[in-house]
């Protein structure tokens, strides 16, 4: 091996090692780009007087999880501006509809996306059990939506259509569980 081949050898090494090394740069500056995006949107719902959980700040979460209780209390303020966003199996038929529920299967959610103009109103998403609805408000996280809210237990536990034990659908409910 002659000599300009050792010191080219070299310089590929060296060059290797920079762009390792610009690699792991460009990761933490990514990393703390989206830290201080999420950081601004929780101060923004701390402004807006938010009851926000020790995990949603802690781990920086994209989306609030709220109990079927706050989200039906947030459903009937009457001042409150938002939508919600019913993300359900195509199939699944609810005990009762929420009427103004915006209904579109997470499966169809990616494609639908940009029915969605304003990435600050807030979401409240809400799925059969709110397992595809914590999905949502994911995938909508990822896409720049900020203002999410999951409702915890999805209709199963939508305090608006909670059935007594005498209700002829008690049962069915019951299996369903």
């Amino acid at each position: 091996m002659n000599e300009l081949e050792q010191q080219m050898r070299l310089e590929i090494q060296l060059l290797k090692k920079s762009l390792i090394r610009l690699q792991a740069r460009v990761k933490n500056l990514e990393a703390s780009s989206t830290k201080a995006t999420l950081d601004r949107y929780h101060l923004l719902r701390v402004k807006n007087r938010d009851e926000l959980s020790d995990q949603y700040i802690t781990q920086a979460m994209g989306y609030l999880d709220l109990s079927p209780d706050k989200a039906y209390q947030t459903y009937n303020e009457q001042d409150k501006d938002f939508i919600i966003l019913d993300v359900s199996a195509k199939d699944y038929v609810p005990y009762q509809n929420i009427k103004e529920a915006k209904k579109i299967p997470l499966e169809e959610l990616a494609e639908n996306i940009h029915h969605f103009k304003n990435k600050t109103q807030h979401i409240l998403v809400i799925s059969e059990k709110g397992v595809r609805s914590i999905h949502a408000c994911r995938l909508l996280n990822e896409h720049g939506f900020f203002y999410l809210s999951n409702i915890s237990g999805g209709y199963k536990f939508w305090p608006g259509f909670r059935l007594s034990y005498d209700h002829e659908d008690f049962d069915n409910f019951l299996k369903e569980a």
